[in-house]
């Protein structure tokens, strides 16, 4: 019995972790931040044309997210809160936020982003951020 529960429970991991792995994330802008409270425009790269989610990844430094905007060649605009994702270091990624519109009918034009760089100038690297974009199936 305990070795069918421990079988169970392996093929449930398996299964799951394959859906998570099978989400393929590209760069589709990225950011040098300074060491101030900033609001900084960035425009998409081409691959964003399939791109149904977004999320934001500090590459290096820190930078303390406050607002994300997305602009949609379409027209629709969606703010998203980013002050509950709170602190980013070298490596996280913030939450994945639904993009506007119906799926795979616009793309994205242009994203705001406000935030504040934490660090010294004298000390640490300016963060460098990615804007990944969850391409749909």
């Amino acid at each position: 019995m305990k070795n069918t529960f421990t079988l169970l429970t392996f093929f449930l991991f398996l299964g799951f972790s394959s859906q998570v792995s099978a989400q393929n994330w590209v760069t589709i802008a990225e950011k040098t931040v300074s060491f101030k409270a900033e609001k900084d425009v960035v425009t998409p790269r081409g691959d964003a044309k399939s791109v149904d989610k977004i999320r934001i990844k500090c590459v290096q430094g820190t930078v303390k997210l406050k607002k994300v905007y997305v602009e949609m060649s379409d027209g629709t605009k969606k703010e998203y809160d980013a002050k509950a994702v709170g602190v980013l270091t070298k490596g996280m990624t913030s939450l994945a936020w639904d993009l506007p519109g119906k799926s795979g009918s616009a793309k994205v034009k242009k994203i705001e982003l406000q935030y504040d760089s934490v660090g010294n100038m004298l000390l640490t690297d300016k963060a460098k951020v990615e804007v990944q974009g969850r391409t749909s199936k």
